[in-house]
This record gives structure tokens, C-alpha cells and sequence, in this order.
């Protein structure tokens, strides 16, 4: 599962508050979306969300069901949080900015492209290629 930086009532995994995870380099890059796809290529799955998001929440819950621990950026706990979401919004098409899901720093999409993943049977195979799971 994933689990606050102070507090939280998950177990388990990472999860950060994208403003507590500075690097040198992001002193230097103030573009939201290379700032999206640093972030999106850190860890096997990163999952770009809102903690006030209930769509957010069941993807979190579908991972950790899985047994997958993914890295989780709540975007309205940072300062450029709003930059962010509407790059990541842009690389979706316009549509809603979260929750957005990274699989081994590829995008995979939004909830629904999660979904459809799973129930057709190619989420499992992304997620071992990635790293995420092993069995």
C-alpha cells in the first residue's frame, strides 16, 4: 500500500507530497510536464492524484488490492500542484487531469485505461514488466 510522508492511515509504499521530493535538478525546471514525467519515471508506478478524489482513492485500492505499491503525488498538497494537473490533463487529451497512471514511466492513462487494463488481462503483464509485481 501507500502511506503518507507524516501520517496516514495506509501501510506500506510511497507517497509523497511532490514538494517534499525536490531533486537539484527541479530547482532548474520550472515546466510543469517535464516536472509530470521526472516524477513519472522515478518509480514503477506512480499514480499522479487528489486527496479529496474518490476515483483517485479506487485506483490507489485496485494497486494495493494487487499487491502493488505505487508511488502517489497528491497534487493538491503542492504548491504547483494546479500546474501539473493541467499538463497531465493536456497529455490526456483535455480530459480530466486525475487520477493519472504511469507504469514504469510509460503513460497509461486515467481510471478508465486502468480498468480496461485490468479487465482485459494487460494490466498484470505492464506491471511485472515494470517491475511492480512478480508473480
Amino acid at each position: 500500500m501507500y502511506q503518507a510522508a507524516e501520517s496516514s492511515s495506509w501501510g506500506g509504499g510511497n507517497y509523497h507530497n511532490i514538494a517534499t521530493r525536490r531533486s537539484a535538478s527541479s530547482s532548474s525546471s520550472s515546466d510543469p510536464l517535464e516536472r509530470v514525467v521526472r516524477l513519472a519515471s522515478g518509480s514503477a508506478v506512480v499514480i499522479f492524484s487528489m486527496s479529496t478524489c474518490c476515483m483517485c482513492h479506487a485506483v490507489k485500492r485496485l494497486f494495493c488490492g494487487m499487491g502493488v505499491h505505487p508511488t502517489v503525488y497528491e497534487l493538491d498538497q503542492d504548491p504547483k500542484g494546479k500546474e501539473m494537473e493541467r499538463a497531465l490533463s493536456r497529455l490526456l487529451g483535455n480530459s480530466p487531469g486525475v487520477p493519472v497512471v504511469f507504469i514504469g514511466g510509460k503513460l497509461i492513462g486515467a481510471m478508465d485505461r486502468v480498468m480496461a487494463s485490468h479487465i482485459n488481462g494487460t494490466l498484470v503483464p505492464l506491471l511485472k514488466e515494470a517491475g511492480a509485481l512478480w508473480l
